[in-house]
């Protein structure tokens, strides 16, 4: 299953939104992966590889999930992404 989704957060997919999508990640049995629309993406369970994709606020992003929670997954990811941070 894949979605893409803009990030909304002012920082992107770094310092509290990064570290909120590893951690939602890792909690789901489904194999998870986050990158720029169209280009590679990484594990969404690691920290690492998630703020190295230098993604910032307004781009596009593919989220994929592959194993039996995977609508949960995406769901939860999407709705971090796409949420500004108060």
């Amino acid at each position: 299953m894949e979605r893409t989704v803009t990030v909304v957060p002012e920082d992107g997919l770094h310092a509290r939104p990064a570290s909120q999508v590893v951690e939602a990640a890792s909690e789901y049995e489904s194999r998870v992966t986050v990158g720029p629309a169209g280009g590679e993406s990484v594990d969404a369970s690691s920290m690492l590889a998630v703020t190295s994709l230098g993604v910032g606020s307004g781009d596009a992003v593919d989220l994929t999930a592959d194993g039996e929670d995977e609508q949960a997954a995406l769901d939860e990811l999407e709705t971090i992404l796409t949420t500004p941070e108060s």
